[in-house]
């Protein structure tokens, strides 16, 4: 990656609460030419984005303290002109076309590799990144969903199947094996 494509300001913030993640993104996209600051909650995040708003931003949807948009609203009112990508292990239209609307650039599903991360952040005008090179399987997918459903309903087996309008037992021969590819 040259720092033309990056540009005059490198500055990156990483809002992530997944510190293996966090800390791997942060080394590559160093490596890149990027000038990383990273954070692992909604507020650390803001209080970067205020305090020194990047030229770009990697924004995880899901934090343990908030939702990451949170900090996608307060960068973009500190910084109109950042790039921001929002990344979500559990992705939905919904939260994909709520991200776009108070302004982020892109909307990734993990696992996004710092290639996946670059592409989407550089991306100029109607120019579309290229597609991943390994997305999930659709039944990687779908055994994600449920397990986030799941996990929300406090790991009760009958109120998520009821929630996911399946039989019991259904899930619970899901819930048994292993996480498929």
């Amino acid at each position: 990656m040259d720092a033309a494509q990056i540009g005059e300001d490198p500055s990156l913030l990483i809002v992530d609460d997944d510190e293996p993640f966090l800390r791997r993104l942060a080394k590559a996209m160093e490596k890149r030419g990027f000038a990383v600051e990273t954070a692992d909650s909604v507020a650390a995040g803001k209080a970067i984005a205020t305090a020194r708003p990047p030229a770009y931003a990697v924004v995880d949807l899901r934090l343990e303290d908030g939702n990451g948009l949170d900090v996608v609203e307060t960068l973009r009112e500190q910084r109109p002109d950042s790039r921001i990508v929002v990344l979500t292990g559990y992705g939905a239209i919904a939260t994909a076309v709520a991200a776009v609307k108070i302004g982020a650039t892109d909307y990734l599903s993990k696992p996004a590799d710092a290639k996946d991360v670059t592409n989407a952040l550089l991306a100029t005008g109607d120019e579309l990144p290229p597609p991943p090179d390994n997305p999930m399987s659709a039944d990687r997918v779908r055994w994600e969903h449920i397990q986030r459903v799941y996990e929300l309903c406090d790991r009760n087996v009958s109120e998520t199947a009821r929630r996911l309008n399946m039989h019991r037992r259904t899930l619970q021969r899901i819930l048994a094996k292993r996480s498929p590819r």
